[in-house]
């Protein structure tokens, strides 16, 4: 095991297709990609979710919008942990937060939480954090913290560090550049932003997004088209299975 690879949001059909061609021309050992905007620029489908898996994606993580189709409900469940909804989320709620798998001879945790700072209601995810890390140890952990607010990712970020192998945000769409290794040695992004269209507005065409704000009406949204770009962080790893570097990804496709 020597890179770990996390894509952020893939918005839709184009962001499901610049993101397959970027894992497929850039091999990594491990592959996760948060896919809760790809089927239609919000929620996913199993169908979805398997051309992703398909593709070299070894898990799917999610956030808000996971539950936008019900057909994913049964999905869940039944995936062995590969499509993972936020740990936090209220008990009873179908699917795992949390799997671990085995890569290379190593064994790799992969958790998501969700923030709640401006989103909708869920458990602490810091108290989750704990109970999942206290319950066992992977040799690598992989943490995908789907939040809106940068200071309550930057506190998971410390709060974790040492604990986990990385910790990346995901949710607004915008990459930013924090990308980093804490001194804990914790590699760390505040957001890994998004893999899609950037010819719109965080995914979703300019001209409906121009009209909510103006008229401050509903307006259906679709996703955009044209001048595809992948973002995500790319991580190496040293023969302790520690971050030995980060690098962010932002690549026009």
């Amino acid at each position: 095991m020597k890179k770990l690879l996390l894509l952020g949001d893939i918005v839709g059909a184009s962001g499901r297709r610049c993101a397959v061609r970027y894992i497929r021309e850039n091999p990594h050992d491990f592959v996760v990609v948060n896919g809760e905007n790809s089927a239609g620029g919000i929620g996913i489908t199993p169908r979805v979710a398997d051309q992703l898996l398909d593709a070299g994606v070894d898990v799917i993580t999610s956030g808000n919008h996971v539950w936008a189709h019900r057909e994913i409900y049964p999905y869940l469940d039944s995936c062995g942990g590969r499509l993972l909804r936020p740990e936090n989320c209220p008990p009873g709620n179908p699917g795992t937060g949390f799997v671990t798998r085995r890569s290379g001879g190593v064994s790799v945790m992969v958790l998501n939480l969700q923030g709640r700072v401006f989103m909708p209601g869920s458990d602490c995810p810091f108290r989750a954090a704990d109970r999942v890390l206290s319950g066992g140890c992977a040799d690598i952990v992989i943490v995908d913290f789907h939040a809106e607010a940068t200071s309550e990712k930057i506190a998971l970020g410390r709060y974790l560090d040492g604990r986990a192998t990385v910790v990346a945000g995901t949710h607004t769409h915008v990459q930013t550049a924090d990308a980093s290794i804490l001194p804990g040695g914790t590699a760390y992004i505040t957001d890994l932003g998004m893999c899609g269209s950037s010819s719109g507005v965080i995914g979703v065409n300019f001209s409906e997004v121009r009209e909510r704000f103006l008229t401050g009406r509903p307006v259906r949204l679709s996703v955009s088209e044209g001048d595809d770009r992948v973002c995500g962080l790319s991580v190496t790893l040293g023969p302790d299975m520690k971050p030995s570097s980060v690098e962010t990804v932002n690549a026009r496709i």
